[in-house]
């Protein structure tokens, strides 16, 4: 390999690492849906608050820049409940005014006391073309199972984007 193509390759890889690392993605809050016969208890709300920033830790882990959308301008942007998760042309005008490459809008939807499925939708800004819609189950309200679900919602945001999202090895358990 000649001085010449080497330096052309190092400069090729330089510039496409740099452009992998301004991937600018913006989070909503995340909204819940709970269909059981006890909707929106403390625990509940207090688990779908706690999801946005499990996620954007995620992202930032990965190497995404996070875009911080106030939660004053996403509820003038939405115009109702589910507005927003199901209108991906609005949420591109919001992720827009913030100068996001991408947003993502999502969703704890709770059918049963069980489950509940941490639901994403990846909208691109520029051309409010929906991306991805995600969806990633957690059994039960403990703590660390919504955190494995962030992970895996974090893992297939990554697999859409630039694939460089390795989440943490499974924690050890102490006896």
């Amino acid at each position: 390999m000649t001085r010449k193509t080497l330096l052309s390759s190092l400069l090729l890889s330089l510039l496409s690492f740099s452009s992998l690392a301004e991937t600018r993605i913006a989070v909503l809050d995340f909204e819940l849906k709970d269909l059981t016969l006890a909707p929106g208890i403390p625990a509940e709300l207090q688990r779908t608050a706690s999801i946005k920033p499990l996620l954007e830790q995620e992202l930032k882990r990965a190497g995404y820049t996070v875009i911080t959308i106030p939660g004053h301008a996403q509820q003038e942007a939405n115009s109702g409940v589910g507005y927003l998760f199901d209108h991906a042309d609005a949420a591109a005008q919001l992720g827009k005014q913030f100068q996001a490459d991408y947003i993502l809008v999502g969703r704890l939807h709770k059918p049963s006391f069980l489950f509940a499925y941490l639901m994403g939708r990846l909208v691109k800004v520029d051309d409010a073309k929906l991306v991805g819609d995600y969806i990633s189950e957690s059994k039960g309200p403990n703590a660390s199972l919504t955190i494995k679900a962030v992970e895996s919602l974090t893992t297939k945001i990554d697999h859409d984007l630039d694939s460089r999202y390795s989440p943490p090895p499974p924690a050890k358990l102490v006896h």
